[in-house]
């Protein structure tokens, strides 16, 4: 093997086009594997794991950068070494005539100083992500806060001083929103309508925006908040103003609420607030059980046990049009009867997501089904797995969390990281059942349901060569205005052997029909 460690002191770049930078390294003919990112611990922690070993690296900091290359052969290194160069350092741009160069900045004030701009998008290691964030502010900038690692201290703080300037903080660990428009982070090109969104789960602000504008209707503005927003901690800040702004914001009709369940305290007082508006709501609180979010309702207080059902419910308010479901109970049965048939001898669950929330809603339906599934998210400690890469019975992961990522892309950016992991599983004979998420989008792999799709085949060969049959469930997460085409990667998986849906929900629950069916309950023996 050929290894090369290039340490280049301060040398700043974003940390998604380091991901995206390193998968493209990684795809090289005879590159075994590539680092390239900001010397952040978790970061050297991974060349370390690669067998790199020096004083450079030790004493590298979070603003200098890291290439970590291995290959079989020396030629291999070197073209590694000149894509990461060009990538970065970039050859000569050219531009058509009458098409205005792109401006760079060196900061935030010197963007601010030009009056164009309103909102700083902020991907920078968490250690200097709160510095930028409060630069932004005192410049009068709203602030998209995609930086994770931030000190729930700082988070507050940085709130707090959004809050008295008027300035939204969305985030930090933000991950979607669409304001005015324009898409934040990972985001769907979804129509412009009356339904409002604040949210603090990014995968399921996709899922209900994308069924909405499948269903004919669309956002006025999306707004993401931050997993820990509605904290005791957090207090729901920005919560609370983007709820207060789509109140008085003349596109918004109705308002939809998205996140886990907040600290109770903050429920209370969001649930004041939604009755006291003029507006309709609808609240998603995933994971609260329904019958005892409704005791506590008012006429303008919807509640929803599910994404899929909080988009129905803000389009059928919009509208007046109601839709119970997307795919009726009969054709879940006919489709779960079908598929059951394929499924030789029973076998395990196992779900693989690249979409937190979304594995967290898979986890909520199969509980509410009467199915104990094992999850590295999970609330209740005793279906939480002792290690990540051993399932366990029904088993749920979560392959966007920070174990799985840690120098390595988010399964969003490079769905081929859940490969190896997925055939282990298609491998094994007590499995039966395999479901994951393609989520489009801007931000996201330009054709995910292509690489998932080379897996399901090679999936359906193992499992000839078994012997033995398997269902193979996609969820597709996405619109018809996407870049990667909505209908177009639907029909790649279909065509590869999976079954495909385009609501989480019924894709969670055609899993726990089949498993129902095919007797698949049983606990894991630890």
């Amino acid at each position: 093997m050929f290894k090369r460690l290039a340490i280049k002191p301060n040398n700043y770049h974003d940390s998604i086009v380091l991901m995206r930078l390193a998968r493209t390294v990684r795809n090289i003919d005879r590159v075994v594997e590539a680092q390239v990112g900001m010397a952040t611990e978790l970061n050297k922690d991974a060349v370390r794991e690669m067998g790199f070993a020096s004083q450079e690296l030790e004493t590298a900091t979070p603003n200098d950068l890291i290439v970590a290359l291995v290959a079989e052969t020396e030629d291999a290194v070197g073209n590694a070494e000149k894509v990461v160069a060009e990538s970065l350092e970039g050859p000569a741009r050219q531009h058509e005539p009458g098409v205005q160069e792109a401006r760079i900045y060196a900061t935030l004030s010197e963007a601010a100083a030009t009056g164009g701009a309103g909102i700083a998008a902020i991907s920078v290691p968490g250690e200097y992500a709160a510095r930028e964030a409060r630069e932004a502010l005192a410049n009068g900038l709203h602030v998209f806060l995609f930086s994770d690692n931030v000190s729930v201290e700082d988070e507050v703080a940085l709130k707090k001083s959004g809050k008295e300037k008027g300035l939204f903080v969305m985030g930090p660990d933000c991950g979607t929103a669409v304001i005015g428009g324009l898409g934040l982070g990972f985001a769907n090109k979804a129509r412009r309508g009356k339904i409002g969104i604040v949210a603090a789960a990014g995968t399921g602000l996709q899922q209900v925006m994308a069924i909405i504008d499948g269903l004919g209707e669309g956002i006025s503005e999306a707004i993401g908040t931050g997993g820990r927003d509605l904290s005791k901690e957090v207090g729901g800040i920005t919560t609370f103003m983007g709820l207060t702004f789509l109140e008085s914001d003349p596109n918004t009709r109705v308002k939809v609420l998205i996140s886990k369940p907040p600290h109770p305290d903050v429920r209370d007082s969001l649930i004041r607030m939604l009755d006291e508006g003029t507006k309709p709501a609808v609240v998603c609180f995933m994971g609260e059980e329904i019958e005892e979010a409704r005791r506590k309702r008012s006429g303008k207080v919807l509640f929803a046990g599910d994404l899929e059902k909080a988009a129905l419910l803000a389009y059928q308010l919009v509208t007046g049009e109601s839709k119970e479901s997307l795919y009726s109970d009969d054709e879940l049965d006919k489709m779960a009867c079908r598929v059951a048939r394929t499924v030789d001898g029973g076998g395990y669950f196992r779900g693989l997501y690249s979409g937190g929330t979304l594995c967290h809603e898979t986890l909520t339906i199969l509980r509410r089904m009467g199915i104990d599934v094992y999850s590295n998210i999970a609330q209740d400690r005793r279906f939480l797995i002792e290690d990540a890469e051993e399932s366990c019975a029904n088993t749920c992961i979560d392959m966007g969390e920070d174990y799985f990522t840690r120098g390595k892309p988010h399964p969003m950016l490079d769905p081929g990281m859940r490969v190896p992991r997925y055939l282990a599983e298609a491998g094994s004979k007590d499995v039966g059942i395999l479901l994951f998420d393609v989520v489009l989008g801007y931000g996201c792999h330009r054709d995910p349901a292509g690489v998932m799709a080379d897996a399901v085949r090679e999936a359906r060969r193992i499992r000839k060569d078994m012997g033995q049959g398997l269902a193979q469930i996609a969820v597709v997460v996405g619109t018809a205005g996407d870049p990667q085409g909505l209908e177009k990667q639907a029909a790649v998986l279909r065509e590869a052997g999976a079954e495909v849906l385009f609501s989480n929900r019924a894709a969670g629950d055609l899993a726990a029909r089949i498993i129902k069916a095919q007797g698949g309950t049983r606990p894991c023996l630890r």
